[in-house]
């Protein structure tokens, strides 16, 4: 197996075994002289999760875009507009998740909120 994709599955099954009560938690704590330093820990940790996998998943927004513009707009806007969204929302969930891995120790937004919404590619916007 390839190291990258050895990385890549060691982050989503974080992501799967701590990322939503770590989200839900994290919601009512809205700063770091708030919180214990548990939960300040757990909110770096969170974000750099979230960053890794919006970094190795952020390629997945360009099907995605298509998708839901042809499922919103019709065949003709998700063929020609899809794919332009699909780039656009790729290098920015690409770039907002790489941000948040090198950021991962600064609580801005918020409390280690994320950058984007929705917090990860397969969530509903």
């Amino acid at each position: 197996m390839k190291p990258g994709r050895l990385i890549t599955g060691a982050a989503l099954a974080c992501l799967l075994v701590c990322g939503q009560h770590q989200r839900v938690h994290a919601e009512s704590i809205t700063s770091v002289e708030d919180a214990s330093a548990q939960e300040v820990v757990d909110g770096m940790a969170n974000k750099f999760a979230r960053g890794v996998a919006n970094t190795a998943t952020g390629w997945l927004e360009f099907p995605k875009q298509i998708y839901v513009t042809w499922q919103e707009e019709g065949p003709a806007k998700g063929l020609t507009v899809g794919p332009l969204k699909g780039v656009g929302m790729t290098v920015a969930r690409t770039l907002a998740g790489a941000g948040e891995a090198v950021t991962f120790f600064i609580s801005w937004p918020g409390f280690f909120d994320a950058y984007m919404d929705p917090a990860y590619v397969w969530e509903k916007e």
